[in-house]
């Protein structure tokens, strides 16, 4: 994969709540990470982002020479992360795009500050023109709504953070 277009997915994941972006093509496949980082620190050895380069395996019947194993670009990012020590956050379990409510004229599923239970229904990700239901895996109160409606979500993205009862 060209540098360029590293640096491209790089400025892409920095400028995004994406925590972790992964591409593959052409034999290779990259991984790009964004980590949080103390305030105040600015060593190399604890990068914002990180990039690695891995072979992607080959098919038994190819003869082709696989890539170089591994190579690590690093880059500095800020990230600005909300107090979140007794919040437990509600993930996206895939790509797709959020909904907080069944349908564009029905109430949302979940407000701020509202309590919800175990297996509460609090939004829908549709993929690929299915609408699955995401529910809650503890009971408290919404303390934040992190994700707009209609918008695009990533694997892992925090969509909210509740303040476990």
């Amino acid at each position: 994969m060209w540098v360029s277009k590293i640096r491209k997915l790089v400025k892409l994941v920095e400028e995004s709540n994406i925590g972790e972006l992964e591409v593959s093509g052409w034999g290779q496949k990259v991984r790009i990470s964004k980590k949080p980082r103390e305030a105040g620190t600015s060593s190399p050895e604890n990068p914002g982002t990180n990039v690695v380069l891995e072979p992607r395996p080959e098919p038994v019947k190819s003869a082709a020479v696989s890539s170089p194993a591994s190579a690590t670009v690093n880059e500095t990012v800020k990230v600005e992360l909300p107090d979140t020590n007794h919040h437990v956050p509600i993930k996206s379990p895939m790509v797709g795009t959020f909904y907080r409510a069944p349908a564009p004229d029905a109430k949302p599923y979940v407000e701020l500050n509202q309590q919800v239970a175990v297996g509460q229904v609090v939004c829908i990700i549709e993929a690929m023109k299915l609408m699955n239901e995401i529910e809650s895996e503890v009971a408290g109160r919404v303390a934040k709504i992190l994700v707009e409606n209609g918008k695009p979500v990533e694997f892992g993205q925090t969509l909210f953070l509740i303040e476990p009862a």
